[in-house]
């Protein structure tokens, strides 16, 4: 398949390995076993395309393109790009050289639903999840691996401390599953912490019935102040005397589940309505 590159590899393509980088937040996985389970989490229905973040010396990615399915394989690392090239030709692979965040996803597989995995840099992981809410539309699986952290609190469930902004966004359109931890031995280098696999599964029927923007505007804000009840948290929205009223008002964001947070959003959007009359 075609390879796509915004520039020509400045490494030496002999080089057999590649180094990680502190700057990147590399820590390449060498446990086999543990890359094909990664690989396991796909469920592989309802695509035929997978897109692997951070691919780095191919670990996981031999086990993506045994599966008889269409990869692409993107890095922003040229040696990693100019590694897995001598490496890992495979008429099943696609290559790229791109930043994830910057690149734009409608030009990998068209209008085609494909899932993401990896084992994601734990530095620009959150900027992941959002990312793929964004694209949610054509990505019904996302799968990987995380600090261990910040995959228990995507899928966290209201009433936890952890329990937040990525939480209450991720759940809004997809089941949210915690799948296992791995440990910092079977990293190079080690990181200083537990990593954690994860896998969200986009809901049959994923549409909510409330303003986006807005419910990912009164999250953020409910959340800046989590320790306020919304009463006091979402004083910004200029509240009517009415609306205060109601007992949701009363509580704090944590203790709302997902769809609390919805009905919440379609309050503030009626009461907004009926001040402006």
């Amino acid at each position: 398949m075609k390879k796509d590159h915004s520039k020509k590899p400045k490494e030496n393509s002999e080089s057999n390995t590649v180094r990680a980088k502190k700057h990147l937040g590399q820590h390449f996985l060498k446990d086999e076993a543990i890359a094909e389970k990664i690989g396991d989490t796909l469920t592989l229905k309802g695509y035929e395309n997978v897109l692997e973040i951070g691919p780095g010396m191919g670990v996981l990615t031999k086990y993506l393109i045994q599966k008889n399915i269409e990869v692409i394989a993107m890095d922003l690392d040229t040696e990693s790009i100019v590694y897995l090239e001598k490496n890992f030709l495979n008429k099943n692979l696609q290559i790229v050289e791109a930043d994830f965040l910057k690149h734009d996803l409608s030009q990998l597989f068209r209008t085609e639903q494909f899932a993401i995995t990896g084992n994601f840099p734990y530095n620009i992981s959150t900027q992941i999840v959002f990312k793929v809410l964004e694209w949610k539309e054509q990505i019904p699986e996302f799968t990987g691996m995380f600090q261990k952290e910040v995959a228990q609190r995507i899928c966290e469930k209201e009433g936890s401390k952890t329990y937040g902004i990525l939480s209450v966004l991720a759940q809004a359109f997809y089941e949210a599953e915690y799948l296992f931890t791995v440990p910092p031995s079977v990293f190079n280098p080690p990181p200083k912490v537990e990593s954690g696999v994860l896998r969200l599964k986009r809901k049959a029927n994923f549409a909510i019935p409330c303003d986006e923007k807005m419910l990912y505007k009164v999250v953020k804000t409910a959340f800046q102040q989590r320790r306020k009840t919304l009463r006091n948290s979402l004083k910004s929205f200029n509240l009517s005397d009415k609306i205060k009223e109601d007992a949701i008002f009363g509580q704090r964001p944590e203790q709302l589940s997902v769809s609390q947070f919805i009905a919440l959003t379609q309050k503030l959007e009626n009461d907004a309505i009926s001040t402006d009359r």
